[in-house]
């Protein structure tokens, strides 16, 4: 690493800010210091490489070939960094960190937790609400919660629940729906963002997706419910999303059949090291919960 001490580290930490964020201002604003100081560390870095990593336009700074072909190294280099760090500062042993989708952890986990830490006092849980998957080896992350086919390299992996999807509405609008036909007369409500096809329900009773009509189309999931709640129209549901409304009276699956998508919900953890003892409470806590849920479906 003899080329490490050819080059100042705050000049690297510049390039690989600029880089990245596109403009002085905001690598200063992330790195605490002003745009002139940034600008600076520019100039001398350039000065050591004996290359230019910018080139100075009227617009701002933009990459040259070499810059670029750079700055994806160092970047690369940096979240390597970054997660070693993350190593270090892991939380203490009272501080379970989970990572979870947002709308998995709004509609079905967040009204469970207090349940865990009645039973676990002294725990202090920590949700990182996100749909990208950290490797528990490389953050501070103890365990994730996700919707997968599985195929995740490098980590372990065990299956919660598998997934099932089934028309869901609030009970006023489900008198107009008597049989699966009934759906191509309705409004939808469709998750814009979601991967599931409403084809996985209706296939199997000779209709298909193309023909619904699609009155209301959000881009959360979460917005997708509170709307089919609100009587707008049917929702293609599963079970960790409908549960709670359906329990409450405010949604019903009036449609007898449920259909598997193939995925599942996984608890994702390090392959390198053993859970600790509050994340083994964890992943006993949440295979029974899970199971309840299983279980009222069934």
């Amino acid at each position: 690493m003899r080329n490490l001490n050819r080059v100042h580290l705050n000049g690297l930490r510049a390039a690989e800010s600029v880089g990245r964020l596109g403009s002085l201002a905001r690598a200063a604003e992330e790195m605490g210091v002003t745009p002139g100081a940034v600008s600076q560390q520019l100039v001398r870095l350039e000065r050591q490489l004996g290359r230019a990593l910018f080139s100075r336009e009227t617009r701002g700074l933009a990459l040259t070939p070499f810059g670029a072909a750079f700055l994806a190294r160092l970047t690369a280099g940096f979240q390597t960094l970054e997660d070693a760090l993350a190593l270090a500062f892991r939380h203490e042993e009272n501080v379970l960190t989970i990572s979870v989708a947002p709308v998995f952890a709004s509609k079905w986990l967040v009204p469970r937790l207090n349940r865990f830490t009645a039973a676990h006092p002294g725990l202090s849980v920590r949700l990182d609400a996100s749909v990208e998957l950290k490797s528990p080896d490389g953050s501070d992350i103890d365990l994730c919660i996700r919707v997968g086919d599985g195929r995740w390299p490098g980590v372990a992996k065990e299956l919660l629940l598998p997934q099932e999807v089934f028309p869901v509405c609030a009970p006023a609008f489900a008198e107009k729906l008597k049989q699966p036909s009934d759906l191509l007369d309705l409004a939808v409500v469709a998750d814009a963002n979601s991967n599931l096809s409403w084809d996985l329900w209706l296939a199997p009773h000779g209709l298909n997706a193309a023909d619904l009509k699609i009155a209301y189309s959000f881009t959360d999931a979460s917005l997708a419910l509170d709307a089919a709640v609100a009587g707008l129209g049917v929702l293609l549901g599963w079970q960790t999303l409908a549960h709670d409304a359906i329990r409450a009276g405010q949604l019903t699956a009036p449609l007898p059949g449920r259909a598997n998508t193939g995925f599942g919900y996984w608890l994702i953890s390090s392959a390198q090291r053993r859970d600790t003892a509050a994340a083994a409470s964890f992943r006993r806590w949440i295979v029974q919960e899970l199971g309840e849920t299983a279980r009222a479906f069934a």
